[in-house]
């Protein structure tokens, strides 16, 4: 009986340096919540055949949030962290410490940049697959184009792919491929012996011209964060992922506005819903906080109601919820925090689930991990809710709201 060929290891290495000119912390920053280092190791370990996922880096805070995404750091020596020091020098560097710390030989190496916020893990997979499979020795994602391409020259502007004479249609003309920077797969072997991302047999992985974006400055950052709610795969969290909840009160448990009566005593409106969800959250033991700016009696008198804690007449959202954070022994990384306006952002930036009701600012929005569709002040917490325990919350329970 023939012995079964063992599965090739495949190591997925992201540089992510700690300095960055054009945008400062770039490789930190958030796009829908997510760190961008945080949004690569997530396609690098959802990639069928992707076996092992190592961010390289000369900073603290990237290698701490590189293993909270759930991979490798290694430290990145001064040398090769330099605004001269190419990424293969990088990848080199990470390969000789995977195969040395794990004692294991890598037969794929795949570079996998941060800067490319909207990389899926079927390309990542294809990518490497195209290696392990023997059907190339180097691959990388491009983008197909139909472009007419010009060069300005001392005689006037001239066609690079093209006769400008003639004009065919985009149906009669073969796509070329413009490389997105995204995702380079080379054979392990081969790449130590060339020690750059091509050489041998190329393949081209095939990407689509929508989701290609590559941030070097403060427009690309905009540009992601708005295309984000329209290119991320939508995701909610569940129960395994949250350790406490902790919401804001107007424009998230309220529709934003406020009744005044003559003696100009405010009143809102609340959703029984939301109360429902609270209180199955209280029931399913996970910690819930009231967290607003508002100095209101009407707050205080809520979570009274609800029979949770509250935090209200607060400036510095993020730095009470840091606190509270603390002094309950909860990781950040694991609370979701639900906002609707910019003051929430702070928070949104500390915690690993923000998320922003349906009815939040778009920059809110844009910065969310998971948006309701409920807007807020009509039931979004109960969606909160629901997400988190599921089935549990339509078990006829009288619950107090």
């Amino acid at each position: 009986m023939p012995t079964k060929k063992p599965s090739p290891t495949v190591l997925a290495v992201i540089p992510a340096r700690g300095g960055s000119k054009g945008v400062p912390a770039k490789n930190l920053t958030p796009v829908a919540g997510i760190p961008l280092v945080g949004r690569a190791v997530r396609a690098c370990l959802d990639a069928v055949g992707v076996t092992d996922v190592v961010v390289s880096t000369d900073d603290q805070a990237i290698a701490a949030a590189a293993r909270s995404f759930g991979a490798e750091a290694v430290r990145r020596p001064a040398a090769l962290a330099g605004d001269t020091a190419t990424s293969e020098s990088a990848v080199l560097h990470a390969l000789d410490a995977f195969e040395a710390t794990h004692g294991r030989t890598a037969d794929v190496v795949l570079l996998v940049q941060c800067t490319s916020p909207f990389l899926t893990s079927a390309e990542v997979a294809e990518a490497a697959a195209r290696i392990a499979g023997g059907a190339a020795d180097t691959a990388f994602t491009a983008a197909p184009s139909h472009g007419f391409l010009w060069r300005e020259t001392p005689d006037g502007a001239t066609g690079v792919n093209h006769d400008k004479a003639h004009r065919p249609r985009r149906q009669d003309r073969e796509p070329e491929y413009l490389e997105t920077g995204a995702v380079y797969a080379m054979d392990a072997a081969g790449f130590r012996t060339h020690g750059h991302r091509f050489f041998g047999r190329t393949a081209v992985v095939v990407t689509d011209p929508a989701r290609v974006l590559e941030i070097d400055d403060p427009h690309d950052l905009a540009r992601a964060k708005a295309l984000a709610p329209l290119l991320d795969t939508p995701a909610t969290p569940g129960l395994a992922d949250v350790d406490a909840v902790v919401l804001d009160f107007d424009g998230t448990q309220t529709d934003d506005r406020v009744h005044l009566d003559a003696e100009g005593r405010e009143f809102v409106s609340a959703h029984r819903g939301d109360g429902l969800g609270i209180a199955a959250l209280r029931r399913a033991g996970l910690p819930v906080l009231i967290l607003s700016t508002e100095q209101n009696p009407v707050v205080a008198a809520r979570a009274r109601k609800l029979k949770i804690p509250v935090l209200h007449g607060i400036d510095r959202k993020d730095l009470a919820l840091k606190e509270w954070c603390e002094a309950e022994s909860i990781d950040p990384a694991r609370v979701l925090y639900a906002g609707n306006d910019v003051n929430d952002l702070p928070c949104f930036h500390l915690v690993g689930w923000p998320v922003a009701v349906g009815s939040a600012h778009d920059s809110v929005r844009a910065a969310a991990r998971a948006v309701t569709v409920t807007p807020g002040g009509f039931g979004a917490i109960r969606e909160i809710a629901a997400w988190l325990l599921g089935p549990e919350l339509n078990t006829p329970t009288p619950l107090s709201n």
